[in-house]
């Protein structure tokens, strides 16, 4: 690893796991991702833990196979969920999109691209001012972004998608 990503991420590991940044660290992939440099877009840096989820081992009487308690993961991937914590620490605000930034053995870093909709410059900005409509309150909780309709399966449009929506879970391909 270069030196100066060492340094980096001994200061993020100091820092708390949601943290306002000045300026997105990876420019180019916030700007592809709809990130501006104006009033009423922010972004936050999320640490979130890699590896699937901690269960505690149950005390109560079953065999070890029925255990549950290795190999059980989330539903989601860590980027919605790093998206998700943003979402909540910062209520008035609304997820756009996010990306990875940096991983080490125990934690990956998003920046989440989030965006002000009461603020008068989103409002009357051209390519950000449909995310003002009461439609996408809570995009990130409802797996709106980019990660989230991938986790979703919505990545695929048109002949041989039929069956993908709403989603891949709420299809009813099982039945028929």
């Amino acid at each position: 690893m270069r030196e100066q990503t060492m340094k980096r991420l001994i200061q993020w590991r100091r820092e708390p796991s949601i943290q306002r940044v000045e300026r997105p660290t990876r420019l180019d992939r916030a700007r592809s991702l709809g990130y501006k440099a104006k009033q009423g877009v922010c972004v936050a840096r999320v640490r979130v833990r890699r590896g699937g989820l901690r269960k505690s081992r149950p005390d109560k009487g079953r065999g070890p196979s029925q255990m549950g308690v290795n190999r059980i993961t989330p539903a989601k991937s860590l980027q919605r969920i790093g998206e998700e914590r943003a979402s909540k620490t910062f209520p008035n605000l609304r997820v756009l999109n996010s990306y990875e930034v940096l991983s080490d053995g125990r934690h990956y870093y998003y920046e989440v691209i989030l965006v002000d909709p009461n603020h008068p410059a989103i409002e009357t900005d051209d390519d950000l001012g449909w995310i003002c409509d009461d439609e996408h309150k809570n995009r990130a909780e409802r797996g709106l972004t980019s990660a989230g309709k991938k986790g979703r399966g919505l990545e695929n449009k048109g002949k041989g998608a039929e069956k993908v929506r709403p989603s891949v879970r709420a299809s009813d391909s099982k039945s028929k």
